[in-house]
């Protein structure tokens, strides 16, 4: 056989995004199940043990504000930071994510080193929704539901992939403001499901948080990132 032609024709996707996407590829499975009856004591338990699911481990910013008013802090309840991205509300909101998880992390883990991969998908989820509850403390006669699902996290992936583009075209002295195409064609389409679908959900908050939350991160975790920030700094 010719040299490279028993290569696969798709980049295997790296193990650190494997570790992202497998815990909610493993809550549908288990949800699937449920529903088919062999897990959950009976058939359709699946809606049963997903509706748990989501409730404990949906980030709700109304209990995060009323525990900052009474200056309460629950390490028991802090995880639910880091833990919505993983559940959904259906199969196919699921899917959704873990189709841009998967594609969107194989393209930036060949830039980025796993941690910081990790740490972009963490970091976007966090400052999504710390983004979200800001803002649901400015304008309370808002309804702000809670954050259930990887969305956020997700469009952390988008904002570094943007930032690679940038990097790219910046280097080509070619038109930056190219790299945004990505970002803009997914808000036109999530303003237009979210007038069809939403019913007013203000979610779309801690998205574009998440982006920019991403796109930011990525300044420090590309390769060289941090020494290059420590050099500006003492420049200054």
């Amino acid at each position: 056989m010719r040299p490279g032609y028993d290569e696969s024709p798709l980049n295997p996707v790296p193990a650190v995004v494997w570790m992202i996407a497998l815990p909610m590829i493993a809550c549908e499975a288990v949800f699937g199940l449920g529903q088919l009856g062999f897990v959950g004591g009976g058939q359709g338990g699946g809606m049963a043990m997903r509706q748990i699911a989501v409730e404990r481990t949906a980030y709700v910013p109304d209990f995060v504000l009323r525990l900052w008013q009474m200056k309460v802090f629950l390490l028991d309840q802090s995880w639910r930071v880091l833990t919505y991205p993983f559940v959904h509300l259906s199969l196919t909101h699921a899917l959704f994510v873990i189709v841009f998880t998967l594609a969107l992390g194989n393209l930036i883990a060949h830039q980025f080193r796993p941690w910081a991969v990790l740490a972009l998908f963490f970091g976007s989820a966090i400052g999504g929704a710390l983004v979200y509850t800001l803002c649901a403390g400015l304008l309370p006669q808002f309804r702000f539901q809670p954050l259930i699902g990887g969305y956020p996290a997700v469009y952390g992936f988008v904002g570094a992939f943007t930032f690679l583009l940038w990097t790219r075209l910046g280097q080509q002295n070619a038109n930056r403001m190219r790299a945004f195409t990505l970002i803009g064609m997914l808000l036109a389409f999530q303003l237009v499901f979210g007038i069809l679908f939403q019913d007013g959900s203000l979610t779309w908050i801690a998205e574009v948080s998440g982006f920019a939350a991403g796109f930011a991160l990525s300044f420090v975790l590309v390769p060289g990132g941090i020494a290059r920030v420590v050099r500006q700094i003492r420049q200054r």
